[in-house]
């Protein structure tokens, strides 16, 4: 396994899937993702608790032998994946007038298709695996989906653009009368294959259908380079806490559990088990030596134990971009901020939403050839921002203090206002809602605003900003 090093990309020197060479490219292809997908089912497993310290065996006293999971994995994969998407990922307009209408009605499909869990979903994979994956494909106009990444990939062209040719989606199928166990759905920008495992390696030619997306539907999102997950680069750390941990529930009940050592005496088995039941032994000497009974105890020195547990895990948190647990009183706003290690994980998160967005960007293109197969829609891939919304820390009156002043200020534009104070999750739909209000509102207008007639929207006779 490669658990350690990131997930292989899948290549292929093959520049269009044709029904000539399908199952070839995907013979190929299914060997280096076998590879990733049991890589992925070990991770999936250690952050769901089944770590290695479970197998744990011990040769002495094997009857005391404590294993201690602290799943820091999860902890790990929950607070990353909640700080980067805990707020909504909306679509905005790069500019005042880009497409505001078609931009709020993405936005409106993405509720109805629950795009906030599903980017929670798609994150959790991200920082479990170091990649997931999303689809598209036509409903009422379009349906998106998160694929698991053990039954799901997608083939690059090893060249330049190094561009998807094919996605694929496993389906496993149990079905009595079937005589396959996987049915491989194949996707690539003209056709759509179904093929069945008893196929593969075979010089067979499936039957193709047309691909009306024009495009490979299935969107992998990486989260680094090296795909590899947030738990990957501590995973001796947090195999060393188990570890530590365990020894030390051995060291509490082996001090409790001490074993007794007879000098000079002899006992019997019945003897002992006397002891066990009474409490007590009566004994004589032997002849000419002193006995003696006495508990054989060594303490483990836990004061050495938890420093060196403190100093794995500040190395787990520097290591993955965690905030520490400095518990500082007292402190707030920037004091916390930059002692606690919130600047690391921020750093971390704008890396990570880089590469979403370039994931992003190419679902949008599969959602718009959809949506215009269906309907006039006149908005481009270069009129929509992907924005994240979350707020880093609660930091509200020094956000809207941001605003007022920038609305204050006649060589601002208002929309501009609203989008780089962060104080609205959708600053585009916040932006029109208030234009709104003025408009309804004339005298709000011509109020004084931060000690300038800047506004959101201008009165009926000086028209809109």
């Amino acid at each position: 396994m490669n658990v350690y090093t990131g997930r292989k990309v899948i290549l292929t020197t093959v520049r269009e899937i044709t029904p000539d060479n399908v199952c070839a490219v995907l013979n190929k292809a299914l060997a280096v993702h076998r590879g990733n997908a049991q890589d992925i089912d070990y991770l999936y497993s250690y952050y769901k608790g089944r770590q290695s310290i479970i197998d744990r065996v011990k040769l002495i006293r094997p009857d005391i032998c404590y294993k201690v999971v602290e799943n820091h994995a999860d902890e790990i994969v929950s607070f990353k994946t909640g700080y980067l998407f805990g707020d909504p990922v909306v679509y905005s307009g790069r500019a005042e007038d880009d497409c505001a209408e078609e931009i709020q009605q993405l936005n409106a499909w993405n509720f109805e298709n629950n795009t906030e869990a599903l980017n929670v979903e798609v994150g959790t994979w991200m920082h479990i695996c170091g990649t997931a994956y999303k689809i598209a494909i036509p409903g009422d106009p379009y349906i998106t989906d998160v694929l698991d990444p053990r039954e799901a990939f997608v083939v690059y062209y090893n060249g330049i653009p190094k561009v998807p040719v094919m996605g694929v989606k496993i389906v496993n199928v149990n079905e009595v009368g079937v005589d396959y166990t996987s049915l491989y759905c194949v996707y690539t920008d003209k056709f759509y294959f179904e093929i069945p495992n008893t196929l593969i390696g075979l010089d067979t030619r499936p039957v193709p259908s047309y691909n009306p997306m024009g495009m490979v539907p299935i969107i992998e999102y990486p989260l680094n380079m090296s795909r590899r997950g947030s738990i990957e680069v501590v995973l001796p750390l947090l195999e060393a806490l188990n570890e530590l941990a365990s020894n030390r529930m051995d060291g509490i009940a082996q001090y409790i559990q001490s074993l007794l050592l007879f000098h000079n005496v002899d006992v019997s088995e019945e003897d002992v088990q006397k002891l066990k039941d009474l409490g007590a032994i009566k004994y004589k000497d032997a002849e000419g030596l002193p006995g003696d009974v006495k508990y054989i105890t060594a303490e483990l020195n836990q004061e050495g134990a938890q420093t060196l547990k403190d100093d794995l895990y500040k190395s787990v948190l520097v290591i993955s971009g965690m905030p520490n647990r400095n518990d500082g009183a007292g402190d707030n706003g920037l004091a916390v901020i930059y002692r606690d290690g919130y600047t690391a994980a921020e750093a971390k998160a704008k890396e990570t939403e880089k590469y979403f967005k370039r994931s992003e960007r190419e679902l949008l293109k599969v959602i718009l050839n959809i949506v215009r197969a269906f309907q006039t829609f006149d908005c481009h891939l270069s009129n929509i921002d992907i924005t994240f919304t979350r707020k880093n820390y609660d930091n509200t009156a020094t956000k809207a203090t941001v605003l007022t002043q920038m609305l204050g200020c006649d060589k601002i534009a208002p929309r501009l206002a609203f989008v780089k104070s962060g104080m609205f999750e959708d600053p585009d739909a916040a932006w029109k809602e208030s234009e709104e209000y003025v408009r309804r509102n004339p005298q709000v207008a011509s109020a004084d605003v931060g000690g300038s007639q800047n506004s959101p929207a201008g009165t009926e006779e000086e028209g809109s900003v």
